[in-house]
């Protein structure tokens, strides 16, 4: 009895077998007995075509054996997977991260910049052309003949400065005091430019002078909260040298004629301003004070009582105004 099939017949991999019947073989005879006493020998010539032990016997009506029918698959055929092609798949990936990167670099600066304009325009100060200002601009434009402070007196008084004096550019050893020099070490020195002016009755003369340093915008900042949170720019070891021009009524005005003072450590450009003021008849003061101290209401100093504080911080503010229109003006032409 043929058994059943207990699984569903997959698609086979061999051609049908077909079902034309082969031709019948004729019957060998019938093999010549035994001889006694030895082995039998075939005839030449004689091919043995009797059916190996256990094989299908001979079907009826002339059919003769058939091997039996080769098994079919027990699984599913799988379909081929194909070649992949590895340069283009790690080109992909390749594309896929960089634009990722970019975007994600992108969003992240202008989260932790803020973007802003402002800090673009700070950042242009810091240029070659910025820190040659002091050889390659007119004395003219950096240190005006006339300075006009308006509200710039005690009292909100309309004052007025006149240009009696300027130092050549000089070093920073002998144009600063040596401490001073020490408290800007962190963002160096480059050069240091000085002028003289007077007021309108050349009884007050005041130094005003423009420290180049050779730092960028961090060093910068840096500078500037340290000398406002150690109260560096109120320092009387640390007040700037003046410049007693010969031939002018600045010539008596020496360190022991030193009255007031302010320091501007600037932030949108590697300068510092600073300026010094004292009386022109060169008397001798002894307790000098900073600028914001003098112009405080109610100090009864004598810088207070004469408005030598108002004279150092409304000629450094003018100063420094005219230095910030100058930097606009070099960056934002071509270098």
């Amino acid at each position: 009895m043929t058994p059943v099939e207990t699984t569903t017949r997959l698609r086979p991999i061999t051609a049908p077998r077909s079902e034309t019947p082969r031709p019948s073989l004729p019957l060998p005879p019938e093999a010549p007995p035994r001889p006694v006493g030895g082995p039998r020998r075939r005839e030449v010539g004689a091919v043995d075509l009797t059916p190996r032990p256990g094989a299908r016997p001979v079907a009826t009506g002339g059919i003769s054996w058939v091997p039996p029918e080769t098994p079919a698959e027990m699984t599913t055929r799988l379909r081929p997977v194909r070649n992949r092609r590895p340069i283009r798949t790690v080109g992909a990936v390749a594309c896929v991260v960089l634009g990722l990167g970019l975007i994600g670099g992108a969003a992240t600066g202008s989260w932790l910049t803020g973007d802003s304009s402002a800090d673009t325009a700070d950042r242009t100060a810091y240029t070659a052309t910025t820190r040659t200002l002091w050889h390659s601009v007119p004395v003219d434009t950096l240190f005006p003949r006339t300075l006009n402070g308006t509200a710039a007196g005690p009292g909100g008084a309309d004052r007025a400065w006149t240009r009696i004096a300027v130092a050549p550019d000089g070093a920073c050893v002998t144009a600063l005091d040596p401490l001073l020099l020490k408290a800007l070490q962190p963002v160096g020195c480059a050069r240091v430019l000085r002028a003289t002016y007077t007021d309108a009755t050349a009884s007050h003369v005041t130094t005003v002078g423009m420290i180049f340093t050779e730092a960028e915008q961090d060093a910068m900042k840096a500078l500037h909260s340290r000398f406002t949170a150690d109260g560096l720019a109120e320092r009387p070891d640390l007040m700037p040298r003046t410049y007693p021009a010969k031939g002018t009524v600045a010539a008596g005005f020496g360190d022991r004629q030193r009255a007031s003072w302010t320091v501007h450590v600037l932030t949108s450009a590697p300068v510092v301003v600073y300026a010094v003021s004292g009386f022109a008849d060169g008397r001798t003061v002894t307790d000098p004070q900073p600028a914001d101290e003098a112009k405080a209401k109610g100090a009864t100093s004598a810088p207070a009582q004469s408005g030598l504080g108002h004279e150092a911080e409304g000629i450094a503010d003018g100063i420094e105004t005219q230095l910030r229109k100058t930097l606009t003006t070099a960056t934002e032409q071509p270098e």
